[in-house]
């Protein structure tokens, strides 16, 4: 598995309909393009991130590489399996924790946990012993294990989120926008936990953000995606002198033309992230 590329993306395609007009039944329907013609390769044990706005593609190359859509064109393998033409060998290689990652609320974390474990197929001595150790690792403390999901604040309950992702010990980590809405704190210990999933793990990870500081932070590479299109592929240094700028902001500015304060052009256009 070693021998071959982590991720190999070459000109992936995503198109989405979209209605045009106030109305849903009678606006003309119109394909939309969320990725266009995306190609990429990631080594085994490396961080990748891609940096983006609201709209700019990086939601649905997360799901088109953790097999939750399908493809328009091109191609995307996980350590050399198709990932259009074996998805069930690609979800066990994989793992996603996204920015909206659903729980049972009313249910504990640890029954959440353990509906997962299940789940995937572990058995109920393993899941009593798992279940304890991935939490201690994401920080979370054990005498909330027990409370509702809907009483935990949005750190703890992205922790679980780890948590959850991390049940089936994937090698490829596909993390979209896990630190958004956290607390200066919260977001700390996710980014240090990160840190950790190369370091003791050997795991593959490709972050999806829109956090500048923390994509050149965490990542040995960043790419800038724009309008579904992949702008460049090379470390932060090399970008800053790519694009003439002094910092990653100015040199994303320089790129795209917007900066993240702007008003998202893709989101007024209905354009999936």
């Amino acid at each position: 598995m070693s021998a071959v590329p982590a991720v190999q993306v070459h000109n992936l395609r995503k198109e989405f309909i979209r209605r045009d007009g106030g109305s849903r039944k009678r606006g003309r329907r119109r394909r939309v393009a969320a990725l266009q013609g995306l190609s990429f390769t990631m080594q085994r044990g490396e961080c990748l991130a891609i940096l983006g706005q609201n709209g700019s593609g990086k939601s649905t190359l997360v799901r088109l590489l953790s097999t939750l859509l399908i493809n328009d064109g091109g191609s995307a393998h996980v350590f050399g399996i198709d990932v259009f033409d074996k998805p069930r060998s690609v979800q066990r290689l994989v793992n996603r924790v996204s920015v909206e990652a659903s729980f049972f609320k009313r249910m504990s974390p640890m029954e959440n946990l353990s509906y997962s474990a299940r789940f995937y197929g572990m058995g109920p001595r393993e899941t009593r012993a798992r279940i304890p150790e991935i939490l201690a690792l994401v920080g979370f403390p054990p005498e909330r294990g027990h409370e509702p999901m809907e009483d935990l604040s949005r750190g703890m309950q992205q922790k679980i989120a780890l948590a959850r992702a991390l049940l089936t010990a994937p090698v490829l980590l596909l993390l979209d926008e896990p630190t958004t809405g956290l607390d200066p704190r919260s977001k700390l210990e996710v980014q240090d936990f990160i840190r950790q999933m190369r370091e003791h793990h050997d795991s593959t990870i490709l972050l999806c953000t829109h956090d500048m500081a923390e994509a050149e932070a965490l990542a040995d590479r960043i790419g800038i995606l724009h309008q579904g299109e992949l702008l460049c592929l090379e470390s932060a240094d090399e970008i800053r002198q790519r694009y003439h700028a002094d910092t990653l902001e100015q040199a994303f500015l320089n790129a795209t033309g917007r900066s993240f304060e702007d008003e998202d052009e893709e989101s007024r256009r209905g354009v999936p992230a």
